[in-house]
């Protein structure tokens, strides 16, 4: 029996999916844009010159651009060589659960709820709610925000008056940011577990800490202690399913956080993603046959995607591209990994919310016959990893090899 390990690049999506206008993105794309950023000299500080990934080429991401949004990647090839694909998502949404979810074999099932852009954002009677049963003398924010701008604006109210910072975005997100210090970590999770019990009934996706330190505005940075309370999938995922045929899904980042601890066995978070990538390799040193090693590498989407800094962008790319050799030397010749993203968040785009896009598919098994595999579906690289585990087919998706 062989191993199975997918890594999610957090929102490095590859334009082309045909409902992007829908949600106010036809066009965007995320690799495309970036590479067209570095080959215009337009991405400049701390890097030079056009995009430099080539494992990530070699495994097929310029060919992934191409079949997803039929337009090439500058500096990128064309994908021979590689076996790849770009896959379309269907859930209703372009948010972290969804496209994490869906990968993992179960498109979202329902509507997730997004609150108006109005200020205030929330309902009186919930934060009410929230205020009494958490002891918070109020909140502050109240409002759609990109989460550096609100700490900056905000934080030194908030150290002074004790009120958390509260806000959303496109996403189906209630997101409280608040010191660690002054306010307390512990604090703010205890928080953020009453805000889960009173948001979730209303099908918002997920609730998350946004811990922060520093005394004064411009000095204030979010810490590596975020922490997503989301709501339980519906239905089995991959997870699940290898948990249950004897495996163990051994989760990096925020995984384990995503699937609200289903289907998990053990995690491994709270760093920044090339430390993640270590933490990453030492489960392929643990993991038996059967087990399932499950990555989100989030400072793509956090750091350079909703702040919008293409530049850096493309710098976080060659920097995780430059570790891969590493995970290549761990493979075994029985394991399969792939590797994909959730959604886009093309940091040229308009606003600081992620953008609907296609995701790139990545794999790298012995024995594969170099190939584009097309326009797949999310779903269908769950069914893939299934099958290459020895699992039953599930209920959604097919295996593409």
């Amino acid at each position: 029996m062989a191993r199975a390990i997918l890594i999610v690049l957090d929102s490095v999506g590859c334009g082309g999916a045909p409902d992007a206008a829908a949600f106010g993105d036809e066009g965007s794309n995320t690799v495309g844009h970036i590479a067209d950023a570095c080959a215009t000299g337009k991405a400049e500080e701390g890097r030079s010159g056009p995009l430099q990934i080539p494992n990530l080429d070699r495994m097929g991401m310029g060919g992934a651009v191409r079949t997803a949004s039929d337009r090439p990647a500058p500096g990128l090839g064309d994908g021979a060589g590689g076996v790849f694909a770009a896959a379309t998502e269907h859930s209703n949404g372009k948010d972290t659960p969804s496209g994490h979810w869906e990968l993992a074999g179960l498109p979202v099932p329902f509507d997730w709820y997004y609150f108006p852009h109005t200020i205030p954002a929330f309902p009186d009677d919930k934060i009410a709610e929230l205020c009494e049963r958490a002891g918070l003398p109020g909140i502050l924010g109240n409002c759609h925000a990109s989460g550096v701008p609100i700490l900056q604006e905000h934080g030194e109210e908030h150290i002074q008056t004790g009120k958390p910072i509260c806000y959303t975005s496109a996403d189906s997100v209630f997101q409280i940011c608040a010191h660690e210090g002054h306010f307390g970590l512990e604090r703010l999770y205890d928080v953020c577990k009453i805000a889960a019990e009173i948001f979730h009934p209303m099908r918002v996706g997920r609730v998350i800490a946004r811990p922060f330190v520093g005394e004064r505005s411009g000095e204030f940075t979010r810490t590596n202690n975020r922490k997503d309370l989301a709501i339980t999938p519906p239905d089995e995922t991959l997870c699940d399913r290898v948990v249950a045929a004897g495996g163990r899904t051994l989760a990096v980042g925020k995984i384990g956080d995503i699937f609200a601890h289903k289907g998990i066995s053990e995690v491994r978070k709270g760093k920044p993603d090339l430390q993640l990538i270590d933490d990453m390799l030492d489960f392929m040193d643990e993991a038996k046959d059967g087990d399932f090693i499950f990555v989100n590498l989030v400072e793509f989407d956090t750091n350079y995607g909703h702040p919008r800094d293409p530049t850096g962008y493309a710098r976080h790319l060659e920097a995780v591209d430059k570790r891969l050799p590493e995970i290549f030397a761990k493979l075994r010749p029985d394991d399969m990994l792939i590797i994909t993203a959730d959604h886009g968040n093309d940091p040229t785009w308009t606003g600081t919310d992620h953008t609907r896009e296609r995701v790139p598919v990545l794999i790298r098994r012995d024995g594969l016959t170099p190939q584009n595999l097309g326009i797949i579906n999310m779903a269908d690289v769950g069914e893939t990893l299934a099958a290459h585990l020895g699992l039953l087919p599930g209920k959604h998706g097919k295996n593409i090899l």
